[in-house]
């Protein structure tokens, strides 16, 4: 009459209690370690949930199987969470000092560098591109662009973009060190003039025609980055730039992280692509930061010590982390020279260039 009632503990594979064990991991690092709680907690926690047995959580029709295919693969999650970014991003810096923009499409230099090594390591052409964005250190676009190109690798691109971005504080000031002088970086800069209100009002609404016109494929993610800013400065929407920034997303934070966890499965995750794809990341962060700080270099010899060089290294779209460590290295070099502000410049035209460099690859690839 009744079946044998089957229990987790007899079905269990070694994978799976692999994956248990990293999805610990995962919520160690958000709730222990702080590292981007508000998205590794929630993945950890679903990566938890995806490699239980006999759940159902991730067969058709499970919960997370309608997370992961009509939020994530159809790129919703990752298009509102750049709405709420554009809520929360003060383009002034970059207004001030238009010039800067020029760091933050160095820095995407990561992005083809990786590709490239990606492309040798024997990936294809759409799974090196997948890898390569990572190195635009901008979690959401990693994710649109995995999604549509290569939702195989969904998972462990996704980890490595978020864990690696965490780790700026650590990866970038070696590099930094390493391509400058010191004098170089002791260099002040002048205050950042004031930005008018119809400056700020007028930048997203020119973004983005310009990128419309330019890069067609990257008008989804830079189009809702910049009516989200829209909110923000005109003053007149507060309403909605409170609910993108917040409600939304809080919300969209949460679905993503349960999405992800849907792919770390222990057949998806576990296996040697995966530690490649991990090892890639580190290229593509360190060849970043490189390329910002490069053209930083060529920028203070050009100026004649105009231009401190380390700004370029925020270049990577890590806001406002990048910016951060460039503060930090300043003041160690030089107590009270203070160019945090004149760092944001190129962080945040990290942001439309790495969204940029997205629709490239979407353009050149889909």
């Amino acid at each position: 009459m009744f079946g044998m009632f089957e229990t987790g503990i007899e079905v269990i594979t070694i994978g799976q209690i692999i994956m248990l064990a990293v999805a610990g991991i995962l919520l160690f690092l958000a709730i222990v370690k702080k590292i981007e709680p508000l998205l590794l907690g929630p993945m950890g926690f679903a990566a938890l949930l995806a490699n239980l047995p006999l759940t159902g959580a991730t067969d058709p029709g499970g919960f997370m199987n309608i997370i992961y295919y009509g939020l994530i693969r159809s790129s919703l999650i990752p298009l509102f969470i750049f709405l709420g970014i554009g809520t929360m991003t003060d383009f002034s810096p970059l207004l001030a000092k238009p010039v800067t923009f020029l760091l933050g499409a160095a820095a995407q230099l990561g992005i083809f560098v990786a590709l490239g090594v990606a492309v040798m390591l024997g990936f294809t052409m759409t799974q090196a591109a997948s890898i390569g964005i990572i190195g635009g250190a901008d979690g959401p676009t990693t994710i649109y662009v995995a999604s549509r190109l290569a939702p195989e690798i969904l998972g462990p691109v996704t980890v490595a973009a978020y864990s690696y971005m965490a780790l700026v504080p650590l990866i970038q000031p070696p590099i930094i060190r390493a391509l400058t002088t010191k004098k170089m970086r002791c260099t002040p800069m002048e205050k950042l003039r004031e930005v008018s209100l119809a400056e700020k009002v007028i930048f997203p609404i020119a973004v983005t025609i310009i990128v419309g016109m330019v890069i067609p494929s990257a008008v989804p993610l830079v189009g809702m980055m910049m009516i989200g800013n829209l909110f923000r400065v005109s003053g007149v929407m507060d309403r909605l730039s409170k609910t993108g920034g917040n409600e939304i997303m809080n919300i969209a934070t949460i679905l993503l992280g349960l999405g992800i966890g849907y792919m770390m499965t222990s057949a998806l995750f576990l296996n040697l692509d995966t530690i490649k794809i991990l090892l890639l990341g580190i290229v593509a962060f360190s060849a970043a930061t490189a390329g910002g700080v490069i053209l930083g270099d060529i920028m203070y010899w050009v100026t004649k010590g105009k231009i401190n060089p380390m700004i370029g290294s925020a270049g990577v779209s890590a806001v406002p982390m990048a910016a951060r460590v460039v503060q930090k290295q300043a003041h160690q070099d030089k107590p009270g020279n203070f160019i945090l502000m004149q760092a944001m410049g190129p962080n945040v035209a990290g942001v439309i260039g790495s969204a940029c460099a997205a629709g490239i690859l979407l353009g050149l690839l889909m």
